[in-house]
Order: structure tokens, then C-alpha cells, then sequence
């Protein structure tokens, strides 16, 4: 009885471009912690600008599966499937092709493009799906060796 329109809303501006970090992307990630109404829903959504040259780098989704729709550019996107097979699988995309990640697996983005960005839109199948990036994970937690 308590739940209101805003709980199922957010003035989001996925329409317009985002600066990019020093790998040459960001990710607006819109889930449970934006939307409330997303709770228990199973979904989110997420806007990834590339810069030229940029990359979403290799990382996995441990609780959902992504389906990345190409909305400018051209990126090259590929994942890893589990072991013991480890076959590498990848794609170049265009304006309009969609590719899925299936769940938990290494999973990467690049804009091959040197003069001009790229966009996509990501759905997610969890409200909160997680993020792991690959390298931070694996050399990020060295430093309590040093």
C-alpha cells in the first residue's frame, strides 16, 4: 500500500554520453540500488560508452546473463566458456546486433574504431548483478604480498 510511482523510476539519462575512464569506458549501471521497485525483479540495465580505442575490459557477471545491444560504433566482444573446454568465443558487432554473455563467464568489450566512440545498452538478468573485473580481482589483491 505504501509503494508509489517513484519507487519504479529514475530520470536516468541513458540517452546521453558519459566520460569515459583510463581503459576508454563507463558503465552506467541502473539496478536495485537505483530503482527499488527492481527488488526481486530479476533485472537491470546498464549504458556502456566506449571512448576510440576503449574497452570494457575482461570481467563476469557471477549472478546474471547480459544481453549488450550495439546503439553506435562497432565493438569486438568476446568470452571464455567454462573449463574444461575453455574455447574463446567473440564477434564483431554493429549498430543494431545484439550478443549475449552467458552467466559468471569472462567476458570483454573494445571499440576497434581509433576515431570514433561507440555505445551499447546491457540487460541484465538480476537485479543486482555484480561485477568482477578480472585484473583488479587477480593483481588488485596483491597487495597484501608487498
Amino acid at each position: 500500500m505504501e509503494v508509489n510511482a517513484d519507487d519504479f523510476f529514475k530520470a536516468a539519462a541513458l540517452d546521453r554520453p558519459r566520460v569515459t575512464n583510463k581503459v576508454g569506458s563507463n558503465v552506467s549501471l541502473i539496478n536495485v540500488m537505483q530503482i527499488a521497485g527492481l527488488n526481486i525483479l530479476g533485472i537491470s540495465i546498464a549504458r556502456i560508452d566506449y571512448a576510440p580505442l576503449g574497452q570494457n575490459p575482461p570481467h563476469t557477471h557471477p549472478r546474471a546473463t547480459e544481453i549488450l545491444t550495439i546503439q553506435l560504433g562497432t565493438l569486438y566482444v568476446g568470452f571464455v566458456t567454462s573449463n574444461q573446454e575453455n574455447r574463446f568465443l567473440s564477434k564483431v558487432l554493429n549498430k543494431g546486433d545484439v550478443f549475449v554473455f552467458p552467466v559468471g563467464l569472462i567476458h570483454f568489450q573494445f571499440n576497434p574504431n581509433p576515431y570514433k566512440p561507440a555505445v551499447a545498452i546491457a540487460a541484465l538478468s538480476s537485479q543486482n548483478p555484480g561485477a568482477i573485473t578480472i585484473a583488479t580481482a587477480v593483481f588488485g589483491s596483491c597487495t597484501q604480498w608487498s
